[in-house]
């Protein structure tokens, strides 16, 4: 399993693969490093009145380059082909436009006094660590140039600007039963369901290719070992979503719990046939038992899985007075009024700073040149 997203990070930003896997959502400790001799007339990566090793400021705090240096190497770290000079260079800026954001929030929080406890962040730090053994969580630490302390770092932030939105944003945002019912009311074909839908989650073990990059691939009888491996820990009674997390090698669902999202019945009748019927004999809350998954096209054994019937949709009208309709239109409304409510947050925020991109400047300077 990646350990990419062992942090979430600011919305539409993440650490390479290491902040996407253990979470959704990741606050990424970053720096920015100056553009290679490829970029003629960025000589030195002299950024601006700060000194050379100032990218940005934002009101007194200073964006070094170290910061991002950290961020890009992370970012490319195990890719197989190195970026060229103009995705580099497009990567560093983006990295440093992410950083000034960052910092924006940050001394916003300090200032409302809601920053991240030590404790908060421990807490944090070993939940995400707890899935692997020691050795497996440094491993992972190393393969994207991280340290502890750089996880610690991406961790605080993190909690530090979700405790900010909360009391800025979230804790601003009501939906009323009256906002619920005229939605419905608006929408009320959308709710009805012309077939049945199957909620379904799965924990897939892989054959005869790695499920890591470098890792060595899985033979027939190590997939199966491991995969009767965690059969028999769910049927110990542990957690079905805990072990796909720490075990399943589908790299799209892993770091979700397994959770393969609802499934129309016309779509769930185009999958392999052993998982379908095993997934039209379960009951909401089961699992099966371990699956075959045969590549259709040559017949060859791809894996194993266990699939899990999260939830079962029966074909008609939802009514409103049904809860989940209910919570759906919420969280809709909700996520709605908030997405707003942020975007305008966010540009009051940078209204009020002061923000000096020395590392724009210098591109715009070296383009006129060229």
């Amino acid at each position: 399993m990646k350990i990419s997203g062992i942090v979430p990070v600011l919305k539409g930003f993440r650490r390479g693969r290491l902040i996407h896997t253990l979470n959704s959502r990741s606050v990424c400790a970053a720096g920015v490093a100056c553009m290679v001799a490829v970029f003629a007339g960025m000589s030195g990566c002299n950024s601006g009145p700060g000194g050379q090793d100032v990218m940005a400021k934002v009101n007194s705090y200073k964006i070094l380059r170290s910061e991002v240096d950290k961020s890009y190497n992370s970012q490319v770290a195990g890719s197989p082909q190195k970026p060229t000079a103009a995705e580099e260079e497009a990567l560093r800026l983006q990295i440093l436009l992410h950083l000034i954001d960052l910092q924006i929030h940050l001394q916003q929080a300090d200032k409302l006094g809601v920053m991240a406890t030590d404790d908060e962040v421990e807490a944090k730090f070993n939940q995400l660590k707890a899935p692997y053994t020691q050795e497996e969580f440094q491993k992972r630490l190393k393969d994207q140039n991280l340290t502890e302390a750089d996880l610690k770092q991406d961790i605080r932030r993190n909690l530090t600007i979700e405790k900010l939105l909360n009391k800025e944003i979230a804790s601003k945002v009501s939906i009323s039963d009256a906002d619920i019912s005229n939605y419905y009311n608006q929408h009320k074909p959308d709710f009805n369901l012309i077939e049945p839908r199957y909620h379904v989650a799965q924990i897939q073990v892989l054959v005869g290719q790695p499920a890591q990059p470098g890792a060595k691939a899985q033979t027939d009888a190590e997939a199966r070992q491991k995969i009767q491996m965690i059969y028999n820990r769910l049927e110990s009674g542990e957690d079905f979503s805990q072990l796909a997390g720490q075990w399943s090698e589908d790299p799209e669902t892993a770091h979700n719990g397994g959770d393969l999202g609802t499934i129309p019945e016309s779509a769930l009748k185009n999958t392999d046939v052993p998982t379908r019927d095993a997934i039209q004999k379960l009951k909401p809350g089961q699992y099966s038992q371990i699956i075959p998954v045969i590549n259709p096209n040559n017949r060859q054994l791809v894996g194993y899985r266990i699939v899990k019937l999260m939830s079962k949709e029966q074909a008609g009208q939802r009514e409103l007075n049904d809860p989940a309709v209910q919570q759906w239109i919420r969280s809709q409304l909700k996520g709605q009024r908030e997405q707003l409510l942020r975007a305008a947050y966010d540009e009051v925020l940078r209204n009020k700073a002061e923000i000096h991109n020395y590392y724009a400047d210098q591109i715009m300077k070296t383009t006129a040149q060229k």
